[in-house]
This record gives structure tokens, C-alpha cells and sequence, in this order.
């Protein structure tokens, strides 16, 4: 019971301490990657990983090719 509370004293801890990150497509690509993954065997939470990269780094790439154009990806 007591590392439980400190692991969660810790966690609190380096969220507060973390930086706002840029979820352009990482969000995106996290569900269909978790979604595939699911039904791959079990493993969503190494598609959802893996699909956060992949659509992060499709994301960067449309940004590069478009580069005058604000907004929601």
C-alpha cells in the first residue's frame, strides 16, 4: 500500500513537472494503432505506441510540405 501511494506521489510529481507536448496525429494514430494491435494479439498498447509515432511523424510531414497553412491537421 505504501509504495503504491508514493509511486502515485511521483507521478503527480512529473506530470506537474512535464512540458505541454504537440498531439498532432499522435492522437489520431494512437486509436487506430491501439485498435490494430488489439486485434493483432493482444497488444494494444505497443500499436497504440507505435501508431502515436507513425501519425506524429505524418503530422511533421504535412507540415513540412505545407508550410503557409495554420490549423488542425
Amino acid at each position: 500500500m505504501r509504495v503504491s501511494a508514493i509511486f502515485a506521489a511521483v507521478l503527480v510529481a512529473l506530470t506537474a513537472l512535464s512540458a505541454p507536448a504537440s498531439a498532432k496525429g499522435c492522437l489520431k494514430g494512437a486509436v487506430v494503432g491501439g485498435a490494430a494491435g488489439h486485434f493483432a494479439g493482444h497488444h494494444g498498447v505497443l500499436g497504440a505506441a507505435a501508431g502515436c509515432l507513425v501519425g506524429r511523424h505524418y503530422a511533421h510531414k504535412h507540415a513540412r510540405a505545407n508550410p503557409n497553412r495554420t490549423g488542425a491537421y
